[in-house]
């Protein structure tokens, strides 16, 4: 099978894809606008071709230069892995006479009020929402809907441009944060807690699926530079307060005729008990939240999602071992990491139960937290019991602090 993998270099885990689709057999074709020499080690090593291009933001472009590189091919699969190319890779599968979502379907998942208006209509609770794209129809919009409310781009992705509006006068204070974006989602805000329904998908059956949970909801977690966000996947996931989301999950892969992949769906459990559809996309969890997955089950997604593709089976044994944790930290200050304190007695503490530590280097630039979850790094560690995990977690939180300056 040949493989056209949009941008295998980025985000961090795309090499570990295009390694998991090469050792299932393919031969893995890379197509990005980086040099290919700037690529990650791993994604060069697994890349049987690669095509530059000289924007992956010129459509039209990139869409030209595939069909005039595939002459003479046979391309049996393009794969996007990463949210701004879901659409390119629907328009190259269109054009080169690929199997897989076509445009149509894509915009189910990158149009968050064409999702939401195909997900209602299904039957499944969604936020009462508008689509608008001027000043004045958010307004509009936002006397439909009423307060509280969100704000987000229509097909933006995770939390980035998104702002929770309590009144008139922070509604006028969002439009003039967000005149960059061109068309916006106005929707009920929901107060519950905010879980994930993740699943690898062959033929439209699920084989696949992790329960995620985010402490606290990420649009808290973006507001404030000193907390420490979490994300967690979830070992129990037949618990009885689960089982809502997934039905909901379930419902809303047939709703929009999900067939193959991966998938990130986000929902909300209120204090009642009632779960609301939040969205979808039709491509994995980011923020390392992969490797939070194989962490929990000591299985290899990536390795899984290769098989999926390309030998259209999924052999591996899920045994829910763990709940997994990812604590992403924020230095304090500006400029380079000065100095990291408490990661020795963090790891003298926890021991075993800290798999991964991945934090920028003393001496490297702090970066930007509004722009990125991943932050200034983070720390992985795993518990079967979730209120151990999350009790160790919130101590990395508090205790492990980097400095800039």
């Amino acid at each position: 099978m040949n493989v056209l993998m949009i941008a295998p270099g980025y985000p961090a885990e795309m090499p570990l894809f295009a390694r998991g689709l090469a050792r299932a057999g393919a031969q893995v074709y890379g197509l990005s606008d980086v040099p290919q020499p700037e690529l990650p080690e791993v994604a060069r090593r697994y890349l049987s071709g690669y095509l530059r291009v000289p924007s992956m933001l010129d459509e039209a472009g990139v869409v030209r230069a595939a069909q005039q590189w595939a002459r003479g091919k046979t391309i049996d699969r393009v794969v996007c892995l990463w949210e701004p190319g879901v659409l390119l890779a629907a328009r190259l599968r269109e054009r080169l006479g690929v199997p897989g979502m076509g445009v149509e379907q894509s915009e189910l998942y990158r149009d968050k009020d064409l999702m939401k208006q195909a997900v209602s209509a299904a039957g499944v609770r969604c936020p009462l929402h508008a689509a608008a794209n001027t000043a004045a129809g958010v307004r509009e919009a936002a006397e439909v809907v009423g307060y509280p409310l969100i704000i987000k781009p229509i097909d933006g992705a995770g939390s980035m441009d998104t702002y929770r509006v309590a009144d008139a006068a922070e509604l006028e204070a969002a439009i003039a944060k967000m005149g960059h974006v061109p068309a916006v989602n106005v929707e009920e805000f929901i107060e519950a807690d905010e879980y994930t329904f993740d699943t690898i998908c062959i033929d439209g059956q699920i084989q696949y699926f992790n329960i995620g949970f985010y402490r606290p909801r990420p649009l808290v977690a973006r507001q404030e530079q000193w907390i420490s966000p979490q994300t967690l996947t979830l070992r129990d996931v037949d618990a009885p307060h689960l089982q809502g989301g997934v039905a909901m999950g379930r419902a809303v892969l047939d709703a929009l005729e999900f067939r193959d992949g991966f998938t990130h769906m986000e929902w909300y459990r209120k204090a009642d008990g009632e779960v609301v559809f939040g969205e979808i996309a039709a491509r994995p969890p980011g923020a390392h939240t992969v490797d939070l997955m194989n962490y929990g089950s000591d299985i290899d997604l990536y390795a899984g999602f290769g098989e999926a593709t390309v030998q259209r089976t999924f052999t591996q044994t899920v045994e829910r071992k763990y709940n997994s944790v990812n604590i992403f930290k924020r230095a304090q200050g500006e400029g380079r990491i000065r100095r990291i304190e408490g990661l020795d007695r963090i790891r003298q503490s926890f021991g075993e139960h800290i798999v991964h530590v991945d934090l920028l280097p003393v001496g490297a630039q702090r970066r930007d937290w509004i722009q990125t979850l991943v932050s200034d790094g983070y720390v992985v560690l795993r518990h079967p019991d979730l209120a151990r995990a999350q009790e160790m977690a919130d101590v990395v939180g508090r205790d492990l602090q980097l400095y800039a300056g």
